[in-house]
């Protein structure tokens, strides 16, 4: 064997490497920019004198603007790039998110999100296809499991740096220590990140993109995972909108800065997709998803009494049920998908994205009327609804397996 193939498999090894890094460090940046809000939102109440709906709109107006911008921002990477199109979203979601702790007034601050939803599109409308393309079927799971991670750890940032800064300063110099680290984030992530070996251009076809897009609705598995990632991503949405105004109110009254703590419950999200990931390689993906659900589910009941230990136990469990789920379901997609892979995935990171803005802000609704039981009882419909489609995938799943051994057995 020469010392050139020897050196082969540790090259490719290496390559993976980078690109799974590159990946987490843009989950970290995107996720901390799109979620930064979230923390913020019991103070920008008190600024602007705002509802708890109101307020919440900083979150769901940029994932609403995201999920309208996948399928055509996953389009143009069809024709100029996977990496082209996740470096020019990066950049331009960092600018955007130096310039929001200068609105003057809650709209031009919404406008500002919502211009940024449309920004940060780029990097999860790409990423799971460039995961897809560029690492091999065996290491596709894992893979995908330390990106999402990335994104569960980019949540957490997110969150917990405005939450903390709101100790001892004002709404604006919260926004503004977020986004200078996603910033910081951003700058890592261009330079880790490798040009495409699996990447081959596309003609911008809008009929062959519709012939695309039709055939992936039509199929057996993809559309419950699309449905799946709707349900899980609005109700898991829903919990973290609404758990600050919780917390910082009667019978708990905690400081914003203890409230935003919570949010370091990310952490068994990040060690939950990871560690899902590579039991799904093992062990199948739809006994995976539906363990992650029940998980989610058991987390969801124990926040119900107004005792904090379990609250906090709860919302771990919530937590890294979710991202368990949604870990396996993304990677699942990417092997499941026959033919355009990029619209595939368009489509369920704009499920995942309709569901956050349109479930997640509709509870607020739920949050107005009947206080966190209301909106425990909401996400449990939601939940219910997960688990009756992880169930059809998991017959599916078992069926397709039965026709796979019937016809190897002729």
């Amino acid at each position: 064997m020469t010392t050139a193939a020897a050196d082969a498999p540790v090259a490719a090894v290496q390559h993976d490497r980078r690109i799974t890094l590159a990946l987490f460090a843009a989950g970290l940046t995107t996720f901390a920019s799109m979620y930064s809000a979230q923390a913020l939102l019991p103070s920008l109440s008190a600024a602007f004198g705002a509802t708890p709906a109101h307020a919440a709109l900083a979150v769901s107006l940029t994932t609403g603007l995201l999920a309208v911008a996948i399928i055509p921002v996953s389009t143009l990477s069809d024709r100029f790039g996977r990496t082209r199109v996740m470096q020019v979203s990066a950049v331009t979601t960092a600018a955007i998110g130096l310039l929001l702790p200068f609105a003057p007034t809650l709209e031009s601050l919404l406008v500002g999100r919502a211009i940024q939803g449309v920004a940060v599109a780029g990097v999860p409308a790409v990423a799971m296809t460039y995961l897809a393309e560029e690492i091999g079927a065996s290491g596709l799971g894992a893979a995908m499991g330390v990106y999402v991670a990335g994104t569960s750890v980019g949540g957490l940032a997110g969150r917990l740096i405005p939450a903390v800064t709101l100790e001892a300063a004002s709404w604006r110099w919260a926004a503004a220590a977020v986004a200078a680290a996603a910033a910081v984030c951003t700058l890592w992530f261009l330079r880790a990140l490798p040009e495409s070996r699996g990447f081959s251009p596309r003609p911008l076809g809008i009929r062959g993109l519709a012939t695309d897009l039709a055939g992936h609705l039509r199929h057996r598995t993809l559309l419950p995972l699309f449905a799946l990632a709707f349900v899980l991503a609005g109700g898991f949405t829903a919990v973290y909108n609404f758990l600050g105004y919780r917390l910082t109110r009667t019978p708990f009254e905690l400081s914003e800065a203890a409230a935003g703590s919570v949010f370091i419950m990310y952490l068994a999200g990040t060690i939950a997709a990871t560690v899902a990931g590579r039991l799904a390689d093992r062990l199948g993906r739809s006994r995976v998803v539906g363990a992650a659900i029940a998980t989610m589910a058991a987390g969801l009941a124990l926040t119900l009494p107004d005792r904090l230990p379990a609250i906090l136990l709860g919302v771990l469990l919530c937590t890294a049920g979710f991202f368990a789920a949604h870990a396996v379901a993304s990677g699942w997609v990417g092997a499941a998908a026959q033919g355009n892979r990029a619209a595939a995935s368009s489509l369920y990171v704009f499920a995942y994205y309709a569901g956050n803005s349109v479930i997640g802000g509709g509870a607020g609704l739920a949050y107005g009327h009947h206080g966190w039981p209301g909106v425990a009882m909401y996400v449990s419909t939601l939940v219910f609804l997960a688990a009756a489609l992880a169930t059809w995938l998991h017959i599916t799943a078992r069926s397709r397996s039965t026709v796979d051994a019937a016809a190897f057995l002729r």
